[in-house]
């Protein structure tokens, strides 16, 4: 995702073409439109950035477009604006949504012919240059209630480019941290910071709602901060513990949100009762799977196991079951539950001489090791899938290739 957003920047930077880039807020748009601007034929001309947001709507006409002597209060004098001032250069105009809708039109006009007026002034002057906007909310959207002009969202998305969150890759985030790291050892004159492996996967592991922009105040922070200069993850918890908050969902209702002792109550019993099942749910498939391994069990066919019908009190089935729609046929319509012959039912077989064995085993021993076990055959089984391509095998096992790789690692596979 990243690469494509770079590689569209490149391609697009030796043509005048408006681009307009997209992302949340922290992901490096600036860092986009310099690239632009640098491997474009204006890089020796100037080259300004500019928050829309940052600027009273009184004033940014004036701030961009000039003014005349006398033309509000508070002009003393005439006054150069920045399209002026950065004639033959680049304008990066950030949190464009921001901008009111009255300039909207100013810069339209900008876009489409190169002539703009100052305020107060009547004669059409002529400016020469790039614009490279960006935003971190969705214009189509402020189109849609009216708050950005559907002509100008068009004119400036001639080359849209979309910047990833960092969530959206972390593999790229110890890289980034190892940057950052450099730069400011060699800007505070100090050793370099580094993170055990640990460490790094707390970083990965982290959701980073202040993308680039947070993880370098980290990086900062860390550097200047740290006495030890190779950093462990407990150490990491007890300098930046926000790195290991995660965003857990909370409950919604009448008295949601405000901030009563009842609901936080609450919450903890929700996030309680939700780590306790994950917990029997992994201890039961651990069991399951020991039980299977240890006594060579002979396990009945999958459908035929969904086909068992509930046992029911002696009054027999219920005259009336709800309905559900099946999952491959959404439109069909069937009974909760099948009866079944019970002969269909393939049972469960224990061979002879191994069960004593095996069961007893798994009675007496509590079998730590079963999830790895249970987590290397996954893996096992989906690099054979896929023939050992390990970008395949890491999308179908839903983690990240970096975390493929040490696991492939720590299983030796």
């Amino acid at each position: 995702m990243l690469d494509a957003a770079l590689d569209t920047a490149v391609r697009v930077a030796a043509t005048d073409l408006t681009v307009l880039i997209t992302g949340e807020s922290g992901v490096g748009k600036e860092a986009f439109s310099k690239v632009i601007h640098a491997l474009s034929s204006r890089k020796h001309n100037d080259f300004i950035a500019i928050n829309c947001g940052a600027i009273p709507e009184g004033t940014i006409n004036s701030e961009l477009f000039g003014h005349e002597k006398g033309s509000f209060t508070g002009a003393v004098g005439d006054r150069k604006g920045y399209f002026e001032t950065v004639n033959g250069g680049t304008i990066f105009l950030d949190e464009i949504g921001e901008m009111p809708l009255d300039t909207q039109a100013y810069l339209l006009r900008v876009l489409e012919s190169g002539e703009f007026i100052r305020v107060g002034a009547s004669k059409t002057l002529k400016t020469d240059v790039r614009v490279i906007a960006a935003t971190n909310v969705n214009l189509e959207e402020a189109v849609r209630k009216g708050k950005f002009r559907e002509d100008l969202f068009y004119r400036l998305s001639t080359v849209p480019i979309r910047v990833p969150s960092l969530k959206e890759r972390r593999e790229d985030i110890p890289v980034l941290f190892r940057k950052f790291a450099y730069d400011f050892a060699e800007k505070y004159r100090m050793q370099s910071i580094r993170l055990d492996e640990r460490a790094e996967l707390v970083l990965e592991n982290y959701n980073w709602p202040g993308n680039i922009r947070e993880l370098k105040n980290v990086a900062e922070q860390l550097s200047v901060l740290s006495e030890d200069r190779h950093l462990t993850a407990e150490q990491l918890q007890h300098s930046m513990p926000q790195l290991f908050n995660r965003n857990l969902p909370v409950l919604s209702g009448r008295n949601g949100g405000n901030g009563s002792g009842d609901n936080f109550q609450e919450r903890d019993i929700l996030y309680k009762v939700l780590f306790d099942m994950k917990n029997d749910l992994n201890d039961l498939k651990a069991l399951i799977y020991e039980l299977v391994r240890s006594n060579d069990l002979h396990m009945p066919d999958l459908n035929s196991v969904r086909q068992l019908a509930p046992a029911y009190p002696a009054g027999g089935y219920p005259s009336h079951t709800p309905a559900f729609e099946s999952k491959d046929f959404p439109h069909e319509r069937e009974p909760y539950y099948t009866p079944v012959e019970p002969e269909r039912v393939k049972p469960i077989i224990i061979e002879s001489g191994k069960a004593g064995v095996g069961f007893d085993k798994s009675e007496e021993e509590d079998s730590p090791l079963a999830m790895d076990e249970i987590e290397k055959e996954a893996i096992r089984r989906a690099l054979k899938k896929y023939n050992g391509r390990r970008k395949e095998a890491a999308e179908e096992l839903k983690i990240s290739e970096r975390t493929l790789y040490r696991k492939i690692k720590q299983y030796d596979l």
